[in-house]
């Protein structure tokens, strides 16, 4: 698993917070702004298991993600900040390897544009 960190060395300075995780919810990686969002100063939580900070209901959805490798999307207010969640399964050869997790920082409004109309 060690070849997923070196995958993601483009994700480290992103502006936004990039986790990943094997199937089982073991940390594989964490960018910066993970780490500064979901750690403890210090703290490294790679080889951790996620699962062990979610309750029942965000395990189920979490167990679903990896059984049929979805996507789960939702917006949340967290410290007075408005997110972006965006859950997604990720594969290699095709078979389900883990979640890749993109956490971003959204404005309160945001222009919405419809590409459709003409």
């Amino acid at each position: 698993m060690k070849d997923v960190i070196k995958d993601f060395e483009w994700a480290e300075e992103l502006n936004c917070a990039v986790t990943v995780c094997a199937k089982d919810g073991t940390l594989l990686y964490m960018n910066k702004k993970s780490v500064e969002t979901n750690a403890k100063p210090g703290e490294s939580l790679i080889g951790k298991n996620m699962l062990d900070c979610h309750n029942e209901r965000s395990k189920a959805i979490i167990a679903h993600l990896i059984e049929t490798g979805g996507v789960n999307s939702y917006t949340i207010t967290k410290k007075g900040q408005k997110k972006m969640i965006y859950q997604t399964a990720w594969k290699k050869n095709g078979e389900v390897m883990g979640l890749v997790e993109f956490s971003m920082v959204i404005p309160e409004e945001m222009p919405h544009y419809d590409r459709d109309k003409k």
